[in-house]
This record gives C-alpha cells, sequence and structure tokens, in this order.
C-alpha cells in the first residue's frame, strides 16, 4: 500500500512503542496523528516531526475523544494506518494473595478497559473512517494494527490481567480481518517481547542489565524503531493480514521474570 500522503493515527503515539511507529511513518511520506493521553509527550513529538504530525489528546477509553482524533486524520488526508499503541498503569498480583484475599475486580477491569476494550474502540472507529474512503487501484483502504504481548501466550506470575486483555487482542485480530475483509481493510497484530521504552523508568544501561540477558538472540531488548519499522512493513505489504506477528528475539516468558 502507497503510504506518501494519506493519513494514519497512532494511539500512544507520544513515548514509547506508539512513538517509533509515529516516526517510521511520518518517513514514509504520511501525516501523523499523535494521539495521546500525555499532552507533554504528544506534543513534543508532534513538534519533532513538524508538518508530518499533528497532537491530538486522546483518552482511548472515550468515544468523543477518540473520534476527535481519527477525524483530524482524516481532515488531512485519506486515513489509511490506524495503531493501537497506548498503554498504562497495571498491577503485578497473584489472583489470590499470601492471605488468601482475591485480586480485585476494578483492577482486572481497569486493564481489559484500557488494553482490550480501548483497542476495540480504535479498530471500529477507524474502520468506519477507512471504509470512506476511496479504495487504491489495488482495493484496498487500509491496515490497522494492534499490539498485543508475548505475555498473551506465556503469562506470568501477577499478570493476570494484562494477559488476558492482550490475550483478547489476539483473539480479535483475525475475526477483524474476516469482518472488515468487504471493505478491503486489513487487521494485523503485533506481539512484542521485551522492550525498552520509558514505562520501565530507569536508564537504558540498567534496564538492558536486568532484563536484556534473558533475550536469546539479539541478547538485548527491543527498540521502539524495531516495533515503528514491523507497522510500516505490514502497512506496505498488502499480503499481510490476520495475523500476529512476535517481535521478541525468539524470547519466551517463564513463569515469573
Amino acid at each position: 500500500m502507497e503510504l506518501k500522503g494519506a493519513s494514519a493515527v497512532v494511539t500512544g503515539g507520544g513515548g514509547g512503542l506508539g512513538a517509533g511507529a509515529a516516526r517510521r511513518l511520518a518517513a514514509a511520506g504520511m501525516h501523523v496523528v499523535i494521539a495521546d493521553f500525555s499532552a507533554e509527550k504528544g506534543q513534543a513529538l508532534a513538534a519533532e516531526l513538524g508538518s508530518s504530525a499533528t497532537f491530538v489528546a486522546t483518552d482511548v477509553t472515550d468515544d468523543n475523544s477518540l473520534q476527535a482524533a481519527v477525524d483530524a486524520a482524516g481532515s488531512i488526508g485519506p486515513l489509511r494506518v490506524a495503531v493501537s499503541a497506548h498503554g498504562g498503569p497495571t498491577a503485578v498480583s497473584r489472583i489470590l494473595d499470601r492471605d488468601g484475599n482475591p485480586y480485585a475486580l476494578d483492577l482486572f477491569r481497569r486493564t481489559l478497559e484500557l488494553y482490550l476494550t480501548g483497542t476495540f474502540n480504535v479498530l471500529r472507529l477507524s474502520a468506519q473512517a477507512m471504509a470512506r474512503t476511496e479504495p487504491l487501484d489495488s482495493g484496498q483502504r487500509g491496515v490497522i494494527v494492534n499490539t498485543a504481548s508475548i505475555a498473551a501466550f506465556e503469562g506470568q506470575i501477577g499478570q493476570s490481567d494484562y494477559s488476558a486483555a492482550k490475550g483478547g487482542v489476539v483473539g480479535l485480530g483475525l475475526v477483524a480481518a474476516r469482518d472488515l475483509s468487504p471493505m478491503g481493510i486489513r487487521v494485523m497484530t503485533i506481539a512484542p517481547g521485551t522492550f525498552f521504552t520509558p514505562a520501565f523508568k530507569m536508564d537504558e544501561a540498567d534496564a538492558q542489565a536486568k532484563w536484556g540477558s534473558a533475550v536469546p538472540n539479539p541478547k538485548r531488548m527491543g527498540r521502539a524503531d524495531e516495533y515503528g519499522l514491523l507497522v510500516r512493513q505490514i502497512a506496505e505489504n498488502d499480503y499481510l493480514n490476520g495475523e500476529c506477528i512476535r517481535i521478541d528475539g525468539a524470547q519466551r516468558f517463564g513463569p515469573r521474570q
């Protein structure tokens, strides 16, 4: 799919994996709407990318907020790419603690609301906008890239809510690709392994020393730009559809890390 001159929306685009995707899509000639909850991060990246980007304050769990970001992208050019890369706080706790108390149900719901329901919200509103665009000569209108995690397959101790949410994102991919195929809209899922992002709240060298050695090859944590490169490759390759791609250096999570 030709990207130059079209628009993209990236949720969580102000930092981490989302910023990696935003930079790569902008370099491909797209105008990127950086849809992020953090105005500070989103505005900083928009300033870095200049005329290739626009920041829109966005909460993926709020329809009006998210619709504003999608509309902003469509007002600049045909929306061809939507990337869900948003994140947020998660708790790490066993289903039963040492005293036998159960995990708080509201925390479980909060994680699913952000990571699974929020991803579906991006999917449905972006698909609606793409379906209204003129198809390319190939018959394609766009691609939606969802972000899961290898925790969807090998959830670790204390990750019940996060693993369930990301597993739901994986399960959503194929049915969404089938649902949207008549409109020429593809749906792909990326499942990253251990990537260094600001969420670690430590220096990269310290994070690499702590977690990088667990990755078989290359023996380091992933980089946001590598995630962004994969997003661009997915967008440009029309025959990638309905699949989940692990990008993890052959890492497989054990029970705990």
